[in-house]
């Protein structure tokens, strides 16, 4: 199927990383359905995708209820056609110690960024497998791999979903379906989520420098979902946060300790009225967009994507340079 006929799903489409995935499907001519709870938003991202020359319907549906999401799905494949690509994105989270996060809170941000995957892929995978076809993918972080301070309800969630899409991918194999689930780990990104999360810290919150434009995302986010290729990471941080967890996980531990929650906090900006409920229990009015307040300090590509990309080329290239090397001192030592 080319590209302009896919019919693709994206929760969290209203803003930020979400907002980005649809207007990039949108550029490719597809039916793009936006998933989210904040009407005025869908409205915006409704009108982005038009714009980028796809056709949209936007869905409003809390992620963290089963019966809406499947509802949802119900609802695309009778207005756009039977589903190609499904694309988990939607979260909340709460800027905070854990000790200051109350267990609705917790619960709140677990069931929308967790348990919304999983509602999200159920529905997906109940259409996509009696098909034999399709593709999910998987929005992650770096925080799958390894929790950082002020940000236990979103790195558990994260972790989670990193579990979850392990006992799929082995489901699916098991059954040789040719349904394909990838995970898109990703570092901090510009989005507005810094801006409409919950926070209790005296200082607005930030994300965690290097930090990437959501488009960045939205490219690799595409790109996964057209190859089948088993996770794709994006930014360096994200690839010496995932090595630093698996070879010394005492160090990283330290190194985090030391800087991530002054790293996470604006210099003498307090929070914004707007981040001390957020979006956890209702989305609140407005049309945020895909980007948040750091476009001056955000990078709009990524080596280590653009690596991951190509890496078959990169191999290549490696390994011609390697020959060449070992053919040079091999001619130096008959000399």
């Amino acid at each position: 199927m080319s590209k302009e006929q896919e019919v693709v799903v994206v929760t969290g489409a209203s803003s930020g990383i979400g907002r980005a995935i649809a207007k990039r499907f949108a550029g490719d001519g597809c039916k793009v359905a936006l998933l989210a709870r904040g009407e005025d938003a869908l409205e915006g991202a409704q009108r982005d995708v038009e714009a980028a020359g796809g056709t949209a319907l936007a869905v409003p549906t809390d992620v963290a209820d089963p019966e809406a999401v499947e509802a949802a799905a119900d609802r695309v494949e009778k207005e756009l056609g039977p589903i190609d690509v499904w694309v988990n994105d939607a979260m909340t989270t709460v800027f905070a110690f854990f000790e200051d996060i109350e267990p609705e809170e917790f619960k709140r941000a677990t069931d929308v960024t967790y348990h919304g995957t999983v509602w999200g892929t159920r529905a997906a995978l109940q259409r996509m497998v009696p098909r034999d076809r399709g593709s999910v993918v998987l929005v992650g972080s770096a925080m799958a791999y390894q929790g950082i301070p002020l940000q236990a309800p979103y790195s558990g969630a994260k972790h989670a979903i990193k579990g979850f899409f392990d006992s799929v991918r082995t489901e699916l194999r098991h059954k040789q379906s040719k349904v394909h689930v990838s995970m898109v780990q990703l570092p901090g990104v510009n989005t507005p989520q810094f801006d409409h999360c919950r926070s209790k810290m005296p200082q607005h919150p930030m994300p965690v420098a290097p930090v990437y434009e959501p488009e960045v995302a939205a490219d690799a986010v595409h790109w996964a979902a057209h190859h089948r290729r088993r996770q794709v990471y994006v930014g360096i941080p994200t690839v010496y946060t995932i090595l630093g967890s698996k070879l010394a996980p005492w160090l990283a531990e330290r190194y985090l300790a030391k800087t991530a929650v002054s790293g996470q906090m604006m210099e003498e900006e307090p929070p914004d009225e707007q981040n001390r409920d957020g979006n956890l229990m209702q989305a609140p009015p407005g049309d945020p967009g895909a980007h948040g307040r750091f476009d001056e300090k955000a990078h709009d590509h990524s080596a280590v994507w653009w690596l991951s990309r190509h890496r078959g080329a990169v191999a290549a290239l490696t390994a011609l340079a390697a020959g060449a090397t070992g053919l040079g001192l091999a001619r130096a030592a008959e000399r």
